[in-house]
């Protein structure tokens, strides 16, 4: 990261200043939170879409299950998040009482472009005031709705892009280059599911870490989301060409996840 000299310390101190070569300094942070975040993707395919996470356990101690980085929406709506835990969660909290507030208004469900927009919306906000910071996350949302799967990434600055697949986190550059070569807009979902293993395991190799893979679907067939069991996961895994050993083989090069 660039050197603050003593003429910048005024513009990052002040989240509404803008620096003089155009910057805001406190969203810069905050898009630097992301980038040093857990390594999470969302992949289109013909049959819907597939969200995958590395969930960063940092010490044998932690209950495995009790870390959540996939969240549910709604029945045709699902999220990841990668940056500040805390504050992901409070952007998808906010995610599901908009999803609830337009079901009790309009009596439908809400389409995922919007409900993206209304997010994105509420982060930019956060750029613009003082007293506030910007939010240390940044969102995957994938949905099924009548215009067919939609991917969305939000950004601390309020910035909203959609995406036939994406990742975000540490090591983006490692798996966005996999999948700009290996990527094909007709893949079926095990196909993407495969795809994404293998680039979390190329982004993980690159630290010498043991990869913990969380997965949810989104079926264009029954609009419904759902997280696959540890079973399911595994059974992914070994589809891609991976065992356990390569787990443990990866795993025994470093034991602990900053």
């Amino acid at each position: 990261m660039q050197q603050m000299t003593p003429q910048m310390m005024g513009y990052d101190r002040a989240i509404t200043v803008f620096s003089p070569d155009g910057r805001l300094f406190q969203v810069h942070y905050a898009q630097e939170a992301v980038r040093r975040g857990a390594t999470v993707m969302g992949l289109k395919s013909r049959e819907g879409i597939a969200l995958l996470v590395d969930k960063r356990i940092s010490t044998k101690l932690l209950e495995v299950e009790s870390i959540e980085k996939i969240f549910k929406i709604d029945d045709h709506i699902g999220a990841v998040a990668s940056g500040l835990v805390a504050d992901g969660r409070a952007l998808v909290d906010r995610a599901r009482v908009e999803a609830q507030i337009n079901y009790i208004t309009y009596g439908e469900p809400m389409n995922t472009q919007v409900l993206a927009k209304k997010i994105s919306d509420h982060i930019q906000t956060l750029t613009q005031y003082g007293g506030v910071r910007p939010y240390g996350s940044a969102l995957l949302i994938a949905g099924v709705d009548e215009t067919g799967p939609r991917l969305f990434e939000t950004d601390p600055s309020g910035a909203l892009y959609e995406y036939k697949a994406v990742s975000i986190g540490a090591n983006r550059n490692v798996v966005m280059e996999m999948l700009e070569n290996e990527y094909k807009v007709d893949m079926t979902m095990d196909e993407v599911i495969a795809l994404g293993i293998k680039a979390l395991f190329k982004s993980m190799e690159a630290k010498g870490e043991k990869p913990t893979i969380e997965i949810g679907l989104i079926d264009t067939s029954t609009r419904k989301f759902r997280k696959l069991t540890e079973d399911e996961v595994q059974e992914y895994i070994t589809k891609a060409g991976f065992t356990k050993a390569d787990l443990e083989k990866q795993g025994s090069r470093s034991e602990s996840d900053e």
